[in-house]
Formats: C-alpha cells, sequence, structure tokens
C-alpha cells in the first residue's frame, strides 16, 4: 500500500511539468543572473565601504526597532483577532492585512497625510511636542513597521487559532486570571508562530522601499537603507547597487531556509 502510495505521488502528469520548470526559471534565473554579475573580485572592499556601512547598519537597526514595535502592538492585535468575540470581526481583519496588498507608496502618502506637519495626528505631535517624524529615522522605523505588522499578525493569528484552547480552559479552571493565562499558557504555546513572525516581519521591513522613500526620504546616514542604497547606486554604480543588492538576497535566503527548517516544516 506504502509503495503504491509512493508511486503514485511520484508520477507527474506531463502537461504539468514544463509549465512548473519555466515558472522555477522565471523565479530563479534573476536570482542567478544578480550572482553572476556581481563583481567578486570587488566584493570585499566594497561591503567594507563607508557608504554600504552606513546603509547596512541603518537597515539592520530600523528593520529590528520597526520589529520590537510589530510584537508590542501584533501579538496582542491577533490575540483579538483570533479569541475575542467582535462584530465585524472580517473586517477587522481584512484592514489589518490591507497593507500586504496595499502600494508601498501608497502607505507612504497615507503616512504623510497622517502623521506629518499637517498631518491628522502629525500636526498635533509637532505643535505640542515638536515632534516631526517624517523625513527622520523614527519615520524610517515607522513606514517599516505600518509595512511589515501584517506578517507578524497573521502568523502569531493562524498559531493562536490552531492551539488547543483546553489549557487556557484548565487554567482558568484553576483561578489563573487572563493576563496570567495569557502570559503562562497562551504565549508559550504560539511561540514559535510568534518568532517566525517576527522574523517575516524583521525581513520585510530590512526589504522595505516604496513607504521609506516616500514618508522618510532619502538622506545618507539619516533614512538611506540598504534598498534605497541600492536606488541610488543603479544610477551612478552599478557595480555597487550589485553589491547590495546580494547582500539582501544572501540575507533573505537565510531568513527564509531558517524559517523553514525550523518553524514551517511540516511533518512527513
Amino acid at each position: 500500500m506504502t509503495k503504491t502510495r509512493r508511486s503514485a505521488r511520484g508520477r507527474l502528469p506531463a502537461v504539468l511539468v514544463l509549465p512548473a520548470v519555466l515558472g522555477l526559471a522565471f523565479l530563479v534565473i534573476p536570482l542567478i543572473g544578480l550572482l553572476v554579475r556581481a563583481p567578486w573580485s570587488t566584493l570585499p572592499d566594497r561591503l567594507f565601504s563607508t557608504a554600504v556601512g552606513e546603509a547596512l547598519r541603518l537597515s539592520l537597526v530600523c528593520a529590528t526597532l520597526a520589529t520590537a514595535i510589530c510584537v508590542v502592538l501584533g501579538v496582542p492585535l491577533a490575540w483579538l483577532l483570533a479569541r475575542a468575540d467582535l462584530p465585524g470581526r472580517g473586517v477587522l481583519r481584512a484592514l489589518v492585512t490591507v497593507p500586504l496588498v496595499l502600494p508601498p507608496v501608497v502607505g507612504g502618502v497615507a503616512l504623510l497625510l497622517v502623521l506629518g506637519r499637517r498631518g491628522l495626528i502629525g500636526q498635533y505631535l509637532y505643535e505640542w511636542f515638536d515632534v516631526s517624524l517624517p523625513f527622520t529615522t523614527a519615520g524610517v522605523v515607522v513606514a517599516e513597521a505600518f509595512v511589515a505588522m501584517p506578517f507578524l499578525v497573521i502568523a502569531v493569528e493562524g498559531a493562536l487559532r490552531g492551539a488547543d484552547p483546553r489549557y487556557e480552559e484548565a487554567a482558568a479552571t484553576l483561578g489563573a486570571s487572563r493576563w496570567l493565562t495569557f502570559r503562562r499558557v497562551t504565549l508559550p504555546s504560539v511561540l514559535p508562530g510568534v518568532v517566525a513572525g517576527s522574523v517575516l516581519c524583521w525581513a520585510r521591513a530590512l526589504g522595505e522601499f516604496g513607504a521609506t522613500i516616500t514618508f522618510a526620504g532619502n538622506f545618507p546616514g539619516e533614512t538611506t537603507t540598504m534598498p534605497l542604497a541600492v536606488y541610488l547606486a543603479l544610477e551612478t554604480e552599478p557595480d555597487a547597487a550589485i553589491v547590495l543588492s546580494v547582500v539582501l538576497l544572501l540575507v533573505s535566503v537565510a531568513v527564509l531556509a531558517g524559517l523553514r527548517e525550523r518553524w514551517i516544516r511540516g511533518t512527513a
């Protein structure tokens, strides 16, 4: 019986093989081309240049801060979507996931209209607290968090829906408060989902371009992250753009490989 199942799974319809191969080639060949055209002989010197170092440092710091904000705000939001009996929860979930399909530039414009100096909220931040977020490093963090948070919310909500609620019910029966139950029972049970969502969120924040350049601008050393540095270098120094692209590619592959091996991989 097992051999029959294996042989059935091993047979592939010929009509699907060619489109599958073409699809794989369509996704992989551009990445191979990037690696082939990389200036490997000058790669070490370019990687340790001041411009690349500043962009990489800024990208890592901003992506990490954005991920921290997403965890603090996104985990409770995911719990609300998964466990709370709210009217219109489907609409709320759709609103939470809008940044996934919204063009990043549109997200940047929306942030400007709300948090800019004349924005709905930004005008009060500037008048009352002298705080201006656009075109600052803090603006980079805000833009990245806005675009990346849905990745974390979706991952954590899925983990919460898949968790066994009987452990939480048992904790409540023993007299544990809702906060204690969440902290000692719920959160540990969905921790792999939180970690996976955080890593995906961090990777998305690291690669954000559209919302960042629209809301935070492109000022070297202050708002020029790695994707923005690639855009700048492509116009004046293509080899530097390729080097930066290779760095982002390697980081993305490492993140996805780590997720698959540790958190997403299903049982055989």
